[in-house]
């Protein structure tokens, strides 16, 4: 609220101590009347777009959904770029690319099509080139909105479930991974359990850490 050592306020207001002893009681209860006290700010008090939060990346929602949730939702402001080349028309090798590709506007592979924010199209600049031909890279197919969101589509979702050491015994328990060395179980299933974020149903053999300590050791 930007006070400095200041005391018996209310909303940066300065209020004389009894009344102040007599307010805040009654605002606490009013507050817990409507299941607000002890909770972030209400998403109507939010200056930002849901899709112009970091909340899109963690939490997606289509715009039908953010609104009937009551988020705010800002639409995408109309660009009418002209595309210059098409992405099916770049070349896959980047030893086939010449430097007239930093004239191109290029067509996103999503078209606008996805929930990513899609620009549409994208350019590329001289240094982006340089690196893709020192590593040896194809040039992207999607435009930088695109390409963030599907990276970020690969993280682990900011939650945590339940679960159980897959070791069971001397390989997984589901026999994909056959164990290095003997774990201090033995020949038994592990008996750990533990909380992780990957999703029960994902095909990822999740060890605790006593057995994959002792498989990297």
């Amino acid at each position: 609220m930007g006070l400095k050592n200041a005391s018996y306020c209310i909303l940066n207001k300065k209020y004389p101590e009894a009344e102040y002893e007599r307010l805040v009681p009654e605002l606490m209860e009013k507050m817990k009347e409507r299941g607000e006290y002890g909770e972030f700010f209400p998403k109507e008090f939010s200056p930002f777009p849901y899709n112009e939060s970091i909340a899109l990346e963690n939490f997606p929602l289509t715009k039908k959904e953010a609104l009937e949730r009551g988020f705010g939702w800002r639409d995408s402001e109309e660009r009418n770029y002209k595309v210059t080349l098409e992405v099916a028309d770049v070349p896959e090798n980047i030893k086939d690319v010449d430097d007239s590709i930093l004239n191109e506007t290029i067509g996103c592979a999503h078209k606008g099509e996805c929930n990513h924010e899609c620009a549409t199209v994208f350019k590329v600049v001289a240094e982006e080139l340089k690196f893709y031909r020192r590593f040896g890279l194809p040039l992207p197919q999607l435009c930088f909105n695109c390409r963030h969101a599907v990276r970020f589509s690969r993280r682990n979702l900011p939650r945590l479930w339940a679960g159980s050491c897959k070791c069971a015994g001397r390989k997984s328990d589901n026999g994909a991974y056959q164990n290095t060395t003997e774990h201090f179980h033995g020949n038994n299933p592990c008996p750990n359990e533990f909380e992780t974020s990957y999703a029960p149903e994902r095909p990822e053999i999740v060890y605790c850490e006593s057995c994959y300590n002792t498989e990297v050791a």
